[in-house]
Order: structure tokens, then sequence, then C-alpha cells
């Protein structure tokens, strides 16, 4: 269970989904699943997590670039997202540490 969370999600779309829906998103690792992902969470920050939805993003989408060696290939890297819906009453305060 350690490291399942790379990082928090801190967009304006997602600091709405805070305020209006209680919702907050990570960036979690590609191996981890729905209930991993619902204990990190809970453990880390002390909440109750309601629902947990997750997407994959990126990874298939390929850049060319021509070089003097020639053409090259770049893939973008894949992204494991996790949009968390918490209880309410519960909320994550995610700029405490900035």
């Amino acid at each position: 269970m350690d490291n399942i969370i790379i990082k928090p999600i801190l967009t304006e779309k997602m600091a709405d989904l805070g305020e209006k829906l209680n919702r907050y998103a990570f960036e979690v690792k590609n191996d981890a699943n729905k209930i991993q992902i619902k204990k990190a969470i809970e453990s880390a920050y002390g909440v109750n997590v309601k629902a947990v939805n997750t997407m994959k993003h990126g990874g298939g989408k390929r850049k060319m670039k021509y070089t003097n060696k020639g053409v090259s290939f770049q893939r973008t890297r894949l992204i494991k997202k996790a949009i968390v819906t918490l209880d309410s009453g519960d909320t994550i305060d995610l700029y405490e540490n900035i």
C-alpha cells in the first residue's frame, strides 16, 4: 500500500468540483485498483471515501520528430487518475503544505 498516491491534481476544474461536489483528483500508480486507492486516501488524509472513479490518460499518442539522425517517435507517458468522492462533511485541504 505504500506510495500508491503519486500527487494531487490541482487545476481550476478540480478546484471547482471540490467545492461543488466534494470530489478530489489524484495521480496514482498504474497498477493500483479502486480498493487500494480508497484505503490509501483514507489513511493519508483521515477522511471517509464514498466512491472512486479511475481513468487512464495518455500513452497512445505518438509524436514524430525530425532530427539529424532521421525520424524518431515519442510516446506520451501513461497516467492513471483517480477522482475520489468524499462523504458529506469531509474535506481535504490540499493547499496547506504549499
